[in-house]
Order: C-alpha cells, then sequence, then structure tokens
C-alpha cells in the first residue's frame, strides 16, 4: 500500500529533465509569463532537475480537464514520448482532477508549482518546527489527491457489489493522513507555546527580523552581521528555517532573525504551515527588508513581500529597506567602457531616488563583497539605540 504519512522528499543525486507549461491569459500577459518561467526554471533547478524545454498557451482561462487545450497537450505529449522527459512542471497550482487526466495523457511524473515548492522546502527543513510544517503543508496538498492513487485498484465506478478495493484503500488512506494531520497541528501549537516562552524569555533587547524575497541575500547578511556561518547558497529556499543570533554594535546589543523568503505563487498550504514562523516577524521591532537590487523585476519582488508582510499583520513595523548586490548590479547595467565619473551619476541617482520614495528609510550594498556595510551598521545603531530611548527613557544601559 502507498503510505501517504511517508512522502516528504529527500534530496538526490539524479538529474530529471524537466519541461515547463504555462498560459497566457488576460490577467498574465507573455512578458510576465516568461518572468514566472525563468522563476520556476530555477525553482526546478534547485530541486534537482534541469529544465529542456518550455511550452505556453494562451488562452482566456486554464482548460478544466488538462490545464491546456488538446492541441497544446498532443504537441507536449509528442515531445515528452520523443525526448524521454521525466518531469513535467505546471506554473499554476494544478486540480486533482486535471493531474489525473494529464498523468493518462503523458504518462510521467507530473508536478505544479506548489508541489515543487514544497519539495523544496523538504529538502531544506532542518528544525523539528520547520520539518513538522512542511509535512502538514504536504498532508493537505495530498489529501485531495488520494483517489487518483488508488485508480489502478478499482474494478469500477460503484453499483452494489461492484465497489473495489481501491474505493476502501481511499477512504483508509483519507483518514490516516486527516489523523496525520490532526497531530501535526497539536505538535504544531506545542511547538509553537515553546517558541512563545522563549521569546518572552529574551528580555528587553530590541529585535530585528531580516525579510525579503528569497535568494536575496538575506542569510550572507545575516552571516556578516553576526559573524556566524548559517547556510547561504544561490539557490531559492536556502534556508526555510528561523535563525536567531545576538548582535553588539558599539555596545549596544539587539536579536537579528533570519527568516523563510517570500515568493510569488506561494502554496497557500505552506503559508498557512508556517505562519508560526513568522511570529518572529510579527513580534519584531524593526524588521530589514533586504532587496536583490540586480534583479531585473526587483520592484515587483519588493511588492510581494510587502504584501506578504500586510497578510500576516506585520505591515505597520519600521522598516528600513536595504539594497543588496550592488555589485552585481553593476557589473549588468554598466558597459566596462562606461566613465567612471557617469557611472557614479547614474548610481548616484538611483541612489537619490530611492530615498526620496523611501522617506531616507534605504540604504545601499553587497554583502559579499562587503560595501557600505559599516554604513549599514551605524545605521542599524541608530535605530537601535533611538527604539531603546524611547522605550526606556530613565536606563542608562542597554539589555
Amino acid at each position: 500500500m502507498i503510505d501517504p504519512v511517508k512522502i516528504r522528499n529527500k534530496t538526490t543525486d539524479v538529474v530529471e529533465r524537466a519541461i515547463l507549461v504555462g498560459l497566457v491569459t488576460p490577467s498574465q500577459p507573455e512578458a510576465l509569463l516568461n518572468e514566472y518561467l525563468d522563476e520556476l526554471a530555477f525553482l526546478a533547478l534547485t530541486a534537482g532537475a534541469t529544465t529542456v524545454k518550455r511550452f505556453f498557451q494562451k488562452v482566456d482561462h486554464p482548460d478544466g480537464r488538462t490545464y491546456v487545450g488538446s492541441g497544446k497537450m498532443a504537441e507536449i505529449q509528442k515531445y515528452v514520448e520523443e525526448n524521454e522527459i521525466d518531469l513535467v512542471i505546471f506554473d499554476d497550482e494544478i486540480t486533482p482532477a486535471q493531474q489525473r487526466n494529464i498523468e493518462k495523457e503523458l504518462r510521467c511524473k507530473i508536478v505544479d508549482r506548489s508541489m515543487l515548492i514544497l519539495d523544496i522546502f523538504a529538502q531544506r527543513a532542518r528544525t523539528q518546527q520547520a520539518i513538522t510544517q512542511v509535512e502538514l503543508a504536504q498532508m493537505l496538498y495530498l489529501l485531495p489527491r488520494l483517489k487518483g492513487m488508488w485508480e489502478h485498484l478499482d474494478r469500477v465506478k460503484g453499483g452494489i457489489g461492484m465497489r473495489g478495493s481501491g474505493e476502501k484503500e481511499i477512504e483508509t488512506d483519507r483518514r490516516i493522513v486527516k489523523d496525520k494531520v490532526s497531530k501535526l497541528k497539536a505538535s504544531l501549537e506545542k511547538i509553537d507555546k515553546q517558541n512563545a516562552t522563549q521569546r518572552k524569555t529574551r528580555g528587553e533587547q530590541v529585535r530585528v527580523a531580516l525579510v525579503g524575497y528569497t535568494n536575496v541575500g538575506k542569510s550572507t547578511l545575516m552571516n556578516l552581521l553576526t559573524k556566524s556561518d548559517i547556510l547561504a547558497e544561490n539557490k531559492l529556499f536556502a534556508t526555510v528555517d528561523t535563525t536567531v543570533r545576538k548582535v553588539v554594535i558599539e555596545n549596544v546589543p539587539f536579536l537579528l532573525s533570519d527568516t523563510v523568503g517570500f515568493i510569488r505563487k506561494l502554496p497557500h498550504h505552506l503559508v498557512e504551515s508556517f505562519k508560526s514562523t513568522l511570529d518572529e516577524v510579527r513580534e519584531s521591532d524593526i524588521l530589514l527588508h533586504v532587496v536583490d537590487i540586480s534583479h531585473p523585476q526587483f520592484e515587483d519582488q519588493l511588492n510581494v513581500v510587502n504584501q506578504t508582510l500586510t497578510e500576516i499583520g506585520a505591515a505597520d513595523k519600521k522598516t528600513l529597506l536595504i539594497f543588496n548586490k550592488l555589485d552585481a548590479y553593476e557589473e549588468a547595467q554598466f558597459d566596462k567602457y562606461l566613465a567612471e565619473e557617469v557611472k557614479a551619476e547614474i548610481l548616484t541617482e538611483l541612489k537619490t531616488s530611492w530615498q526620496k520614495r523611501t522617506n531616507n528609510n534605504c540604504i545601499f550594498i553587497s554583502a559579499t563583497k562587503k560595501l557600505y556595510i559599516n554604513e549599514l551598521r551605524s545605521r542599524l545603531l541608530v535605530e537601535v539605540t533611538d527604539l531603546y530611548h524611547k522605550r526606556y527613557p530613565y536606563k542608562t544601559g542597554f539589555y
């Protein structure tokens, strides 16, 4: 019997060949879809698959049966058969019925964006809290998809005396999964209470949280500020565990936490499961919103993070925008023959523009090259010290 309880994926050395499938719709023009597919290809690479081709179709809305139309599905099927494709990844979450129909047509592994992200989270989770959160999200994703797992055992679709073993197995597995969901939720509640107690014991210290889109350099910056050795890779969701470290700048201490990165089209089940992790963000005093200034769609990523902060009730926090990867921006934007004074003028204009837009609540750095880190430290010192004085006006020392 397939055990739906043990579905958490593990890192593998096998590189799978994948194709990507997306839709151009009135609300999602081709340029935007290309951005999503670029990100999807990066997600696939992070999970251990290499993208060999992309397919897209212009439609008003997804096909209810197979996501894309029959003609496009036939084209994809032909390519899959002729090129021995292991995996087909759909950019949007597909319904259980769509998944069953697509699997019948393509006869290979079918994954949507949600399942792909869950797979990466399962690979990356290290703490008991993160592992439990990912497993809960997987269970909730799996529950409506159980039927397709047992169709090969189902003799006929109903009828007295004609119900196959598949139907019994479906009900058994559904009960197992529901029981597992209840146990996982109970475990998370217990972990949440323990974490809440730990946060209370941190005393009166100011708490600062790093937030941002995935792969913008939060962990690299965390390592730089705290002199620690947190995993930092050029991959999406390099870390999914919240890490808290103590930082001291000129004898002024504060707690700095590194949180899971955000992404567009983040699976609903994952957001729900990780809400407890984001308590670290909600309960922080200052947010350091890290942005990859070198990314072509950095403003869209910035807006995604702001929207997520609003959804979790943290939009009103004191926030400092940190535009990271300034070195990569210069490398991508500046021709090698461009005069230095012209480069300086362009950078000055960029910085001035964002300072006006953010009321001077921004700073430009490169964490990997350690550019303008002293300026960031000085800014943090001012913000943290000011908060201590406002919170404890009669105290002379810091805690």
